[in-house]
């Protein structure tokens, strides 16, 4: 599965209400009722301020500090939102934490709700229709596509997030970090990592 870039004006991998989405907003600046460069700055802030490498620090602070990996794994909102991380589409958060024996995945069945305060904007494919299905129905076969594969006897459980309640993964720490410091840590978090179709990076993808 490909993660086209959302400016590309190939506009052939959009959905339907994708496509209507961007019409209506063309009109609406046609018509002067919506700033272009206003809705460039609201993308930026999700995209840059508001982006994956907040669930990395969530994620790094989990690895370094067990205190707080207790924490997030009692209460994620809580846990999350004392890092500074909280508002619209994260007001409930749980975290799973993947382990040698279980593995995962996060997917939005009915629509692609999304945890926007640590993950920033959804990936294009995670509000695909085939993800939305293929991951319930094949999991080890979708994450296969994305380049993971797990031992046949790692389960892998899948979590569907909803209008209350999303989810945060929290990948395995990688060997061979120990003594890290977060930052460092931090850069071994993907956002793939954190929907479960992706493994944390090796420490030499990082130090190369």
């Amino acid at each position: 599965m490909s993660d086209p870039h959302d400016h590309d004006h190939d506009h052939s991998h959009l959905g339907e209400m994708d496509l209507r989405v961007r019409a209506l907003q063309t009109l609406l600046e046609r018509k002067g009722y919506v700033d272009p460069a206003a809705v460039d700055r609201l993308i930026e802030t999700y995209e840059v301020n508001v982006g994956p490498h907040n669930g990395a620090r969530v994620v790094a602070r989990a690895w370094a500090d067990p205190a707080y990996a207790d924490w997030l794994a009692r209460d994620a909102t809580a846990a999350i939102a004392s890092m500074g991380y909280s508002g619209r589409q994260g007001e409930h958060m749980v975290a799973v934490f993947n382990t040698p024996t279980v593995h995962h995945m996060v997917v939005c069945t009915l629509c692609s709700c999304y945890p926007w305060p640590v993950l920033g904007l959804p990936p294009v494919w995670y509000k695909s229709a085939p993800y939305r299905s293929r991951a319930v129905i094949e999991p080890r076969a979708v994450l296969g596509e994305f380049g993971v594969t797990l031992p046949a006897p790692t389960q892998i459980r899948v979590w569907d997030s909803t209008a209350e309640v999303r989810y945060l993964v929290v990948p395995m720490r990688p060997a061979g970090t120990e003594g890290w410091s977060e930052d460092r840590l931090a850069a071994l978090v993907t956002r793939d990592s954190m929907i479960g179709t992706g493994l944390a990076r090796r420490p030499e993808e990082v130090c190369a």
